[in-house]
């Protein structure tokens, strides 16, 4: 596959941008469009790909031409895009993402990480590990690792030497099904892009894919019967088969994600005292309960967070170990928020009974056709009519004034969304914000 040329059309994205890193190591070249960029935003992302050798082009069909093997499209790319015109055109195959990654692990040793929650935290999880451990591992994750971020490196994909791969595989589109994995990680399994049942027979039918073995559902549940550990301010503790680990990470829901990785670790011959050790070193995932700073005793704290599962184990990571909690919200499209509508009201509801602030903001919507009937507006109002302190912060100038005049020392805010590239730089503008109030007295 030496020296072919891939279009990859929304590269920035977070499911794009590392599959674009493991081209390019795979010695393939690579053009890629954003429309965010178009509209004149520049990710942190984007200088990044640049000088690793990605050539960005306007989404106009202009970057695609008779020298490009492949488009390489996501499922949120709609056929009318320019790209996918000029494709066409060109006579030029067109791929998912998930064919494209499935085809550069061709003949690998692979492990997929999938699940409703946590994957991209155990994916960072397990590849961190196993480079700690010595299997050197080439590493496609959705999110950045922290040890691996540097001012080069986005963090989100590792080159290794060896033929171990370990990927995150994404069930919202049911792309999983690409994969043939030796091994596997099925974090949990619940109802949120498809009914349970759905959900339930798409594992299933993934779990079948697997040539060596699974860990998590449906394989055994013994390890977590009794599994209780003991949480902290700075992470958690839990022994395994005698071994105690310490988890560097907030909440019972990574104390989870740590078994996983254990396990899987575990499963490939690594003794567990080695991997315990190796755990005590991982610095976590960009977005996941990720502290943004701290400013006049009150800790801002975004996280990816985007449906009611995980929405409510960032609250609850957080709550215990602060005097008060200010949540905020963006959903992160029409068609997810009209779905989870229900769910998240009885959320709020019970979420307005302890935090000193709920507000949502406006649902992020990056172009393209959506239903947009139900609103974040919506939300509140219903909410709100019933009593919850719930409130719509218009935009994020309103949010950050809002919060700033509010928080006291001792609070958290949790900032909390996913697809809006803006959201880690919330987190960062109201740090400052409460700072400048501060000074002022």
């Amino acid at each position: 596959m030496s020296g072919r040329q891939a279009h990859l059309v929304g590269v920035a994205g977070v499911g794009m941008n590392p599959l674009a890193q493991a081209l390019l190591a795979a010695g393939w070249h690579v053009t890629g469009s954003d429309r965010y960029l178009d509209t004149g935003h520049e990710l942190a992302v984007v200088p990044k790909l640049r000088r690793a050798g990605v050539r960005l082009c306007p989404q106009d069909g202009s970057g695609i031409g008779p020298d490009t093997d492949t488009v390489v499209v996501s499922s949120a790319i709609e056929a009318d895009n320019p790209d996918l015109a000029a494709a066409r055109r060109h006579g030029v195959q067109v791929l998912h993402r998930a064919k494209m990654l499935a085809r550069l692990l061709e003949g690998k040793q692979c492990v997929a990480v999938t699940g409703t929650s946590g994957k991209t935290t155990v994916t960072g999880l397990v590849g961190f590990l196993l480079e700690q451990l010595g299997e050197d591992p080439t590493v496609v994750n959705g999110g950045v690792v922290v040890n691996w971020e540097s001012g080069e490196a986005v963090g989100n994909f590792r080159a290794g030497r060896s033929g171990r791969w370990v990927i995150e595989a994404d069930e919202s589109d049911r792309s999983l099904l690409s994969f043939e994995p030796e091994w596997a990680i099925i974090t949990n399994i619940s109802a949120d892009h498809f009914a349970l049942a759905d959900t339930e027979a798409l594992f299933a039918a993934f779990a079948e894919r697997v040539r060596r073995g699974v860990v998590g559902p449906p394989d055994d549940s013994s390890p977590w019967r009794g599994f209780r550990p003991e949480l902290s301010a700075g992470g958690s503790r839990f022994r395994y088969r005698g071994q105690r680990f310490r988890v560097p990470l907030l909440g019972r829901h990574n104390a989870e994600n740590a078994l996983h990785a254990v396990r899987l670790c575990e499963r490939l011959g690594h003794p567990l005292e080695r991997v315990a050790a190796a755990l005590e070193g991982f610095r976590g995932i960009r977005r996941r309960l990720d502290v943004a700073g701290s400013a006049g005793g009150v800790t801002v704290v975004d996280d990816y967070a985007h449906n009611p599962a995980k929405i409510e184990a960032a609250w609850q990571a957080v709550a215990p170990f602060h005097q008060r909690v200010h949540a905020a919200w963006r959903p992160h499209g029409f068609g997810p928020l009209a779905k989870m509508l229900e769910a998240l009201k009885a959320l709020f509801r019970r979420m307005g009974e302890q935090c000193a602030g709920l507000y949502v903001l406006p649902v992020y919507y990056a172009g393209g056709t959506a239903d947009a009937s139900v609103t974040s507006e919506m939300l509140v109002r219903d909410l709100a009519g019933e009593g919850v302190p719930i409130e719509l912060a218009a935009d994020y100038g309103a949010l950050v004034r809002r919060i700033a005049a509010r928080a006291r020392p001792g609070d958290v805010v949790l900032c909390m969304g996913a697809r809006d590239p803006d959201l880690p730089a919330l987190a960062r503008q109201i740090v400052d914000a409460v700072q400048r109030r501060r000074a002022d007295g």
